[in-house]
């Protein structure tokens, strides 16, 4: 009769050779030796019970198709399914995500003037194509084009967000700013505006010429690129 052999137990990370553990290959030989499994098993620190931090980096990676983009995507709750990922662990990877967006998105923040959609894309495509979810955004700006600051002001479901003109146009004052570009995402990946997004921004731009505040433009952006309501001639 066939015995099929009792699994062999894992040896643990610590116990392996130095030159094979992720954290000490990251010393002796920078980061950009290791995979996409080594450097997430760093960040999870340690899996659970006869599953290693490897290990069950290779899971939360199977989970996002192996695509990076994809696990930039996934939630909390999501990763919380895998056996081992506990509040710690999920948030860690949600976190060293949204810094990777950032660092993204930090050098064309550099470029503080808008000259055109392009650039207004350039500079939110980072910081909102990942999202799973409608968010708002304003950029502030002065008679120059120059960025005096921007903000969320809103998030959402899939399809729609709400978004409140008084706290626009509050925070357009407190920044002292003479023009205002709008822009939101679509998780669809559809670019098209609907019928609502040109509404609030009439309305936004109507509410604005009380205040001598001009809307530039209101930007789309998704994963496939961007459209200007502008360039468009929708508005």
């Amino acid at each position: 009769m066939f015995v099929s052999p009792k699994p062999q137990p894992r040896v643990a990370i610590p116990q392996w050779a130095d030159a094979e553990k992720p954290r000490e290959k990251l010393l002796q030989h920078g980061a950009a030796t290791l995979s996409d499994t080594e450097l997430l098993a760093i960040l999870l620190h340690t899996g659970h019970k006869n599953k290693s931090a490897l290990d069950l980096a290779r899971e939360v990676l199977q989970l996002a198709h192996h695509n990076l983009p994809e696990l930039g995507r996934i939630s909390v709750r999501k990763l919380q399914k895998l056996r081992g990922m506990g509040n710690a662990k999920a948030v860690t990877v949600i976190a060293a995500m949204e810094l990777a967006r950032r660092r993204q998105a930090s050098p064309i923040h550099k470029k503080t003037v808008i000259r055109a959609g392009a650039d207004a894309a350039l500079f939110f495509k980072p910081i909102l194509a990942d999202h799973s979810f409608e968010t708002f955004y304003v950029m502030f700006l002065n008679q120059a084009n120059k960025v005096l600051n921007y903000r969320c002001i809103s998030t959402g479901g899939m399809t729609s967000t709400v978004v409140d003109t008084r706290m626009i146009f509050r925070e357009a004052l407190e920044a002292q700013a003479c023009k205002l570009l709008l822009c939101h995402n679509h998780p669809s990946g559809s670019l098209r505006p609907s019928q609502a997004d040109i509404r609030i921004t009439l309305k936004i731009k109507e509410q604005g010429q009380l205040f001598d505040i001009d809307v530039l433009d209101h930007i789309i952006v998704s994963e496939t690129g961007y459209y200007s309501l502008v360039e468009e001639g929708v508005i």
